[in-house]
């Protein structure tokens, strides 16, 4: 596993629920109020600050401005915004809203480009799911999701992706900022208890807390990170179900054309089977998260109950800071190197082990839900895509590389789902539909008790027959 941030969690025995609805727009006096009482935050700060804009203005009264790369760029707008909510008397922002956060997205994918969408796309593009149902129908119970495929918008250009997708990678990651926030707060409280400290502080403590800045200064680079990596993702991903979670509660299957035909560059695979190919993932992943509602839920607990374990520990920061300093690996004067080493695990000490058997069952899930669409895709194309082994070790390659939830998940929380462990969930679900009827076979997807434990995966029929009721009860 890789490592994720210098943060060390407590132990919790069950996920914990961290359904966190997000930041709320304050209009008055008294939503201000209720705003504070219920913990919510308010979507805008007092007043708008855009570093871009700022420095647009100062141009056109002739005055030089400094080239500073985007990154530095999203990094001061997200601390002004921290900074205007603390001298507004609120709580620290420990998630910026959604709307920061689709802003950074946008400003990281315009520097990859994006073609508009036409007609063309969409008639291709509804054309290959239309195929990719019609055999999927013949391999699994589960229904279609989404609308008709007469009338929906079948092709989606990459800015799509990301209002489609945006609210879902934030509430998977909200669970983790909290923790941090929370643990920051706890360490910062106790130092600043010290006299002395305070002393030192003098009026700046009354006017900005340290525990809440700190706390805030951290989820806002977290927060960042994602906006950043939800606009890189923008630039690959080929669908609306392609990393492999349930980012929405919109199900209907579409395709991202300009990134459909850059997965098939170079192959020397006919497009139209390409696009069969990435139509039959979709189809298959947009099917089975229609039908689990529980599943999205699930997994944000399992991150939440990482997030809500994790303390601060501040000799391990200690050291690891002063190791990358010494290597020049970190600069305090340059907000995104902080990023990049905490990005790059600098801070990160060894998880424990109820830490680790979190993320081992979420390592389990999302194998599970990549080795049953694997396991679909290949019934349903059959003998009917010449290239279909080629077309998955394309698949397998790209997983391995550029999976957007793989870098996203390595980066926030140390996991990383092992090849060996998706072949495992593959071999193990194609057991399963060699024993069990198609029906018998997705009803495992109606809860996750039903689903099989790291143990279970490499004896399927050991599994089923703890899944069974004997025929005679007599005995018991």
């Amino acid at each position: 596993m890789a490592d994720g941030f210098g943060f060390r969690p407590n132990s919790s025995d069950e996920p914990e629920d961290s359904n966190t609805s997000g930041a709320a727009s304050e209009n008055s006096s008294d939503d201000a109020s209720k705003n504070k009482a219920e913990g919510s935050q308010p979507d805008q700060p007092p007043f708008p600050f855009d570093i871009n804009q700022v420095f647009e203005t100062l141009k056109n009264m002739g005055i030089q401005t400094p080239d500073l790369p985007e990154q530095v760029k999203d990094q001061l707008n997200s601390l002004t915004a921290m900074a205007q909510g603390m001298l507004a008397g609120g709580e620290a922002p420990f998630n910026l809203p959604v709307t920061a956060i689709r802003d950074i997205s946008r400003r990281t994918l315009a520097s990859h480009g994006e073609l508009p969408v036409g007609n063309f796309d969409n008639d291709s593009m509804a054309g290959a799911l239309e195929v990719a149902e019609i055999w999927v129908d013949e391999v699994t119970s589960l229904p279609r999701a989404g609308s008709d495929s007469s009338v929906r918008k079948a092709a989606r250009s990459r800015s799509e992706w990301i209002n489609y997708s945006i609210d879902g990678w934030q509430s998977f990651t909200t669970p983790l900022v909290e923790g941090i926030a929370k643990s920051m707060s706890t360490v910062m409280d106790s130092i600043t208890n010290n006299p002395e400290i305070v002393t030192e502080l003098g009026g700046a403590g009354k006017l900005f807390d340290p525990s809440k800045m700190m706390a805030a200064f951290m989820g806002t680079m977290i927060r960042t990170q994602l906006g950043r990596s939800i606009g890189n993702f923008a630039a690959t991903v080929t669908s609306a179900h392609d990393a492999a979670v349930p980012l929405s509660d919109e199900h209907t299957p579409f395709l991202i054309p300009e990134n459909v035909r850059a997965w098939g560059d170079g192959l020397g695979i006919d497009q139209r089977e390409v696009e069969i190919f990435l139509a039959l993932r979709e189809s298959a992943a947009s099917r089975l998260f229609a039908a689990t509602p529980w599943l999205s839920q699930y997994m944000r607990s399992l991150v939440g109950n990482y997030g809500s374990g994790i303390t601060i520990d501040i000799d391990s920061m200690q050291r690891r800071t002063e190791d990358a300093l010494s290597k020049g690996e970190i600069d305090l004067n340059d907000p995104a190197s902080m990023q990049n080493a905490i990005a790059e695990g600098i801070f990160t000490p060894e998880a424990s082990e109820k830490q680790k058997d979190a993320l081992a069952r979420l390592e389990m899930i999302l194998a599970l839900i990549e080795g049953w669409i694997d396991l679909v895709v290949v019934a349903a194309a059959g003998n009917r895509l010449a290239s279909l082994s080629k077309l998955q070790e394309t698949q397998q390659r790209r997983r391995a590389t550029q999976s957007p939830t793989q870098q996203l998940f390595a980066s926030l929380i140390g996991l990383e789902v092992s090849p060996r462990t998706i072949r495992e969930c593959i071999a193990f679900w194609r057991q399963i539909s060699a024993k069990v009827s198609a029906e018998d076979r997705e009803r495992l997807w109606e809860e996750a008790y039903a689903l099989p434990i790291p143990a279970e995966i490499s004896d399927p029929e050991g599994f089923l027959k703890g899944r069974s009721a004997p025929d005679d009860l007599s005995s018991l």
